[in-house]
C-alpha cells in the first residue's frame, strides 16, 4: 500500500485543471450560451401556448354534441381540464425531448471541433508533465488532430486521478521487465 501511495504522488496540479478547464470553457462557451438561449426562448414561447391552449380548453362549448347524448356532454364537461393539462403535458414531453437532441447534437458537434495550433500550444506550456501524460493517454489516435472531446476525455480523466494510473502502469512495466531480466539471468542456458 506505501508503494501505491508512492507512485500515485505523480499527481497533477490545481492549475492543471484550471488551464484545461479555461481552455475547454473558451473552446465551448459558443454552444453553452447557444443552447441556454434556445432552452429560454422555447421555454418562453412554450409557456405563452400552453396559457392560451389551457383558456382556449376552458372556453370550450360541448353543447353542439347534442347527438352524443347528455350523459356524454356531462362527461366531455367535467373532464375537460384533464385533457387540456393532458395536452400540455404530452406537448411538454415532445418539446423536451426535441430540445435535448439539439442539445446532444451541438455538444457532438462541438466535440468534434479541431483544437487550433496556437490554442493547443497554450494549453500544453501551462501544463505539467503528468498532466501532458493524461493529455497523451486520452489522445488515442495521433493520425487526427486534437479535437474538443480530447480535451474533454483529459479534463475527466485528471479530476479521476490518470496521472496516477498512468504512473502506476509505468511502474509495473518496469518490475516486470526488471523481473524477467533477473529470472533469465538466474537461468543456466539450455544445451
Amino acid at each position: 500500500m506505501t508503494r501505491m501511495k508512492q507512485i500515485s504522488s505523480a499527481r497533477t496540479t490545481a492549475q492543471d485543471q484550471a488551464a484545461l478547464r479555461s481552455t475547454l470553457l473558451k473552446l465551448t462557451a459558443t454552444q453553452k450560451i447557444l443552447c441556454t438561449v434556445v432552452v429560454a426562448v422555447v421555454a418562453i414561447v412554450w409557456y405563452d401556448l400552453l396559457t392560451r391552449m389551457i383558456a382556449f380548453g376552458d372556453r370550450v362549448d360541448y353543447s353542439g354534441l347534442q347527438a352524443l347524448g347528455g350523459d356524454a356532454i356531462a362527461f366531455l364537461q367535467r373532464y375537460n381540464a384533464y385533457f387540456w393539462w393532458a395536452l400540455v403535458a404530452l406537448c411538454t414531453l415532445v418539446i423536451v425531448y426535441l430540445l435535448l437532441g439539439f442539445i446532444r447534437v451541438s455538444s457532438e458537434r462541438t466535440r468534434g471541433k479541431i483544437v487550433s495550433a496556437d490554442t493547443f500550444d497554450g494549453l500544453v506550456s501551462q501544463l505539467s508533465e503528468p498532466a501532458r501524460d493524461v493529455l497523451r493517454w486520452a489522445w488515442h489516435d495521433r493520425s487526427q488532430p486534437v479535437t474538443v472531446g480530447v480535451l474533454q476525455r483529459a479534463a475527466e480523466e485528471l479530476r479521476s486521478g490518470r496521472a496516477g494510473k498512468i504512473e502506476l502502469s509505468r511502474h509495473q512495466a518496469r518490475s516486470l521487465e526488471k523481473s524477467t531480466f533477473t529470472q533469465e539471468t538466474r537461468e543456466p542456458p539450455s544445451a
